[in-house]
């Protein structure tokens, strides 16, 4: 849990500084610009890429796994409970993350000092509290489902959901909470979103079998974003324009519930698919408790 949180510490790091560079940016040079200066550091990682060495196949990876191996994984109930609660909880994020920054401009400016770099301070502020609430609760989300594992088999679940519970009461407080006291608000509703970055990963990998553990993880990657963070932004935006914002963050944070739940009631299998795979040496059985 504590690897896969390292790696994937990117994920809210990136994504503000994304937000807090790009809005001064924009405010300095314009909007064109927080996309023309992303141009040379993205062709730079392409290149180092390109020259990367490529690990040598093993003899297992070299077989490609049969057909079948690949639609056991919709008979993983801690698999499809798991990439459902991710893909609830990556639509709440990325409805979250692309509108608040617009709804505290747009509706809650009279709270702030007037000032014609706004926009850009909201956005510098928003990027710093995303990084260091993201970074904080993915490292500690990650340590927290290792240590518990010793006590609990569902600990990587159990940790997933208590976090987006917890996430609830703070991302309806930020309706109610004037600022900058609602950026404390923020900053407790993004650490609990993000807790379940690493715990939610490592089960994923635990209940899949090696030979399809990438496939699985591609095909949750892509089912997350499709129905996730790729959706949320333009339907909350048609629930603000139909009703406001509150309502709109009212909707994230009952999606929240539905996502913990879901991850809680996974827990109910989550340390059956584990073992089947251990025991297995790796692969699973079609006959594993899970698969009936």
């Amino acid at each position: 849990g504590r690897v896969l949180a390292w790696f994937y510490v990117a994920i809210p790091v990136g994504s503000a500084l994304g937000y807090a560079f790009g809005g001064k940016i924009a405010d300095l040079l314009g909007w064109r610009w927080a996309f023309y200066l992303v141009v040379p550091p993205g062709l730079l990682l392409a290149a180092c890429c390109f020259f990367m060495r490529e690990p040598r196949a093993t003899s297992v990876a070299a077989t490609p796994p049969p057909l079948r191996d690949y639609g056991a994984l919709f008979r993983i109930r801690s698999y499809v409970l798991n990439t459902a609660a991710m893909t609830v909880m990556t639509f709440a994020i990325g409805g979250f993350s692309a509108w608040m920054p617009d709804y505290i401009f747009l509706d809650r400016r009279s709270e702030f000092p007037a000032s014609p770099n706004l926009l850009g301070n909201i956005d510098l502020t928003f990027g710093a509290i995303t990084a260091a609430a993201g970074l904080l609760a993915t490292l500690f989300g990650g340590w927290a489902g290792d240590k518990l594992r010793e006590r609990f088999a569902s600990s990587y679940f159990l940790v997933s959901g208590m976090g987006m519970l917890l996430c609830v009461p703070a991302t309806i407080a930020v309706i109610y909470v004037r600022f900058p006291m609602a950026w404390l608000m923020i900053f407790i509703a993004v650490f609990f979103l993000f807790f379940n970055t690493g715990p939610s990963n490592t089960a994923l990998a635990n209940v899949t079998p090696p030979t399809v553990r990438a496939s699985a993880f591609a095909l949750n990657i892509f089912i997350i974003h499709l129905l996730g963070d790729a959706t949320s932004p333009p339907l909350i935006g048609v629930v603000r324009d139909r009703w406001n914002m509150n309502v709109a963050l009212w909707g994230v944070a009952l999606l929240m519930i539905v996502a913990g739940s879901l991850w809680f009631w996974g827990a109910k299998y989550l340390p059956a698919d584990t073992n089947a795979i251990e025991g297995a040496g790796g692969s699973r059985s079609t006959k594993s408790p899970s698969c009936s």
